[in-house]
């Protein structure tokens, strides 16, 4: 079994930053790609940015390219997804999750096995 853990949500002001870090246990991490997504009120859970393992690309929804990087640790089992120059509209909940083979790039979650539980990010006008 897989475990994630999200942390480093809060309450930001608009232009401001965050980062969120997702810890994952049970599995050799650095062999799978990971990637966080977010859901926001009423709304549906959107893909925002993931990294392959291995030569660690990278890819962003192009709502969030130019703003938001992530990264990984593998040693500490790590992806971090560094936020700046927040909007309001980044408001929601932000899960990561962990893929299981495939292709690439991962923007759909059908593909992704394991999810953590979220972390709420808040983005004050």
């Amino acid at each position: 079994q897989v475990q994630l853990v999200e942390s480093g949500g809060g309450l930001v002001q608009a232009g401001g930053s965050l980062r969120l870090s997702c810890v994952a246990s049970g599995r050799t991490f650095g062999w799978y790609a990971v990637g966080w997504f977010r859901q926001a009120p009423g709304k549906e859970r959107e893909f925002v940015a993931a990294i392959n393992e291995g030569d660690e690309t990278t890819y962003a929804s192009d709502s969030v390219k130019g703003r938001f990087t992530i990264s990984r640790d593998n040693a500490k089992n790590t992806v971090n997804l560094q936020m700046n120059r927040l909007k309001p509209e980044d408001t929601g909940v932000y899960y990561c999750a962990l893929a299981v083979g495939g292709s690439w790039p991962k923007k759909m979650d059908w593909e992704y096995n394991y999810w953590g539980q979220g972390t709420q990010v808040t983005v004050s006008s």
